[in-house]
């Protein structure tokens, strides 16, 4: 039977997506970048480059468009090398109509990728964004620079909301060995939050980032038991998906996690609807040996021409 009556709620995407080393092709004298240049063994050519720019901007134009029939209105990102690379991609062929702004620092990150966020400024508009660094070290007791967590606060369809944009540090050195270093991050993350609800307790907040650590991982489950979040990734994660994949095993690192009052009934308020990951046939690699896995821009040093090695996971927000 058809409905005749629309719906007046508004819906609008709000999504995270690491998308692989987006570089630019100059040297920067202070981070470790030289793999990204026309001259390294990756041979990372202008026209690799623009190549990225443009099959990004594709995946970020179609993210939550089957559900919104619309561009994404936030878009937190990892991965990016700097101000100008952003510049370039909200530039780029598929999403330049968008006039998307941006919110980026640079982070002590010793290979110069940092965090960021994309947002449409007709539906949020950012009052405050600001940088939090994480105090690690290695077990040798070398200061280990890694990614900063970023905060961006503002108006969404008028309504106060908070988007927290993370990248933590990875496995590269073991699962166990690192652990200790995404719990202090997790920790880190649950004090920002803290620190959100004692100005506002009814802030709505939105955790999101690639945590190099699974929905069941320790230091989820300490962010969301700490500060009473709701995780709507949990039951995404199975034997044939999830958001990157290694030795063909699927993990769900890529999360976005929210307050609860994204549940709330009243009229004039946001509302959580639903959440998925973004892993339509395009982005994946279609035949081989690791059929369905992620179609990467790079596999090693060798260059794919792909994506990126992680599928974007997206949720869908309505206001009423």
């Amino acid at each position: 039977m058809l409905n005749f009556f629309k719906s007046k709620s508004k819906k609008h995407t709000i999504g995270f997506y690491n998308i692989e080393n987006l570089f630019d092709v100059y040297d920067d004298d202070f981070t470790r970048d030289d793999d990204f240049l026309p001259t390294s063994e990756k041979r990372w050519t202008v026209k690799r480059y623009r190549n990225k720019l443009r099959k990004i901007g594709f995946v970020i134009s179609n993210i939550g468009q089957e559900e919104t029939k619309k561009h994404p209105a936030i878009l937190g990102l990892a991965e990016v090398e700097n101000a100008d690379v952003l510049t370039d991609l909200v530039n780029s062929k598929h999403i330049e109509d968008f006039k998307y702004k941006f919110v980026h620092y640079d982070s002590p990150d010793e290979r110069g990728i940092d965090v960021a966020l994309l947002y449409d400024d007709t539906v949020f508009k950012v009052a405050h964004s600001e940088t939090f660094s994480l105090e690690l070290f290695d077990e040798d007791g070398k200061i280990d620079h890694t990614r900063d967590i970023l905060l961006a606060s503002g108006l969404f369809e008028g309504l106060e909301l908070h988007i927290l944009v993370n990248h933590w540090p990875s496995r590269r050195s073991g699962d166990n060995e690192t652990e200790y270093k995404r719990m202090k991050a997790s920790s880190k993350l649950s004090e920002i939050i803290t620190n959100i609800k004692g100005k506002n307790p009814n802030a709505k907040i939105v955790v999101m980032g690639d945590f190099n650590d699974d929905p069941a991982s320790n230091s989820i489950k300490q962010l969301v038991n700490d500060q009473g979040l709701f995780n709507p990734m949990n039951t995404l994660l199975s034997q044939d998906r999830g958001t990157t994949s290694y030795k063909n095993k699927w993990n769900l690192f890529d999360q976005i996690l929210i307050t609860h009052n994204f549940f709330e009934r009243k009229s004039k308020t946001l509302r959580f609807l639903k959440a998925n990951i973004f892993d339509e046939d395009f982005l994946k690699l279609y035949d081989g040996k690791y059929k369905g896995n992620p179609y990467r821009t790079y596999v090693g040093k060798r260059y794919k021409g792909g994506y990126s090695d992680h599928f974007p996971v997206y949720m869908i927000v309505s206001k009423k």
